[in-house]
């Protein structure tokens, strides 16, 4: 094992005298907050506000948390989501063939998804999109079947909605949204702006038409969003590890 070796100075009599110009064994650690100033608070929040903008959410939401009444057992769970789209959920609930009408062109909307992703892997060479919608719903299924939320009570199902033919299906979380999520993502990967503009649009009122009929939960969908992202980015990372893979036996065949 290497050591480091620093000049050693003696005086005259035989003893030892320390090299001034050696640095400690431990250096003296100084705390990044106690340099700073107010101009360095200033610029911090000018440089990064989203910081001080989340770090202020949070302290907000520890106060909500700490002093809300939770839901007790007996009761229904509170959906901000539902919340808001009581109107429409109401409207729907006496218009059944309305109903079927929107759960049709949402299985449609999740065809065109489909359709798209395969599309980039059996047409354009592109597996990316497949590897990460099929790693989204094996994800999908394990949290699913860990975790199983009762079905909303006022949930206003259809037989045309996706998956057809009124079967069960897990609640958390939306792998309508994420799917969709994942393509919109590829979509503005190759520059198909527009496409990707007219996906986003569709996601947005599908998440509505989910809420209005109780087919998810508010924390389902938004989580379909972040699974559609990680999941599409864990897809580039395996790509890239696999090619790094399959490059290095012939750099070392090379060499």
């Amino acid at each position: 094992m290497a050591r480091a070796i620093t000049a050693v100075h003696f005086q005259s009599n035989g003893h030892r005298l320390k090299n001034p110009s050696s640095k400690p064994i431990v250096p003296r650690f100084r705390p990044h907050f106690m340099d700073w100033t107010p101009a360095d608070i200033s610029d911090s929040l000018r440089r990064h506000p989203a910081l001080w903008i989340f770090a202020a959410c949070v302290l907000l939401f520890m106060v909500i948390e700490y002093t809300l009444l939770m839901v007790p057992p007996s009761a229904a769970p509170f959906d901000i989501g539902f919340a808001a789209t009581a109107a429409l959920h109401r409207m729907l609930a006496t218009r059944p063939a309305l109903n079927t009408l929107l759960a049709a062109l949402n299985t449609v909307f999740v065809g065109m998804q489909s359709s798209y992703i395969l599309w980039t892997w059996l047409i354009e060479g592109r597996p990316r999109s497949a590897i990460a919608t099929a790693f989204m719903f094996t994800c999908r299924g394990i949290l699913g079947y860990s975790t199983q939320l009762p079905l909303p009570q006022e949930f206003l199902g259809s037989g045309a909605d996706f998956p057809v033919g009124n079967v069960s299906f897990f609640l958390f979380f939306s792998g309508h949204v994420a799917a969709s999520v994942i393509a919109s993502v590829d979509m503005r990967r190759m520059k198909r702006r527009e496409l990707a503009i007219l996906f986003e649009l569709l996601n947005v009122l599908q998440v509505i038409r989910l809420l209005t009929t109780r087919g998810h939960y508010t924390i389902d969908l938004a989580t379909g969003v972040g699974a559609g992202i990680l999941f599409d980015s864990l897809a580039g990372k395996y790509q890239r590890y696999m090619s790094t893979i399959a490059a290095t036996p012939k750099i070392c065949h090379a060499l």
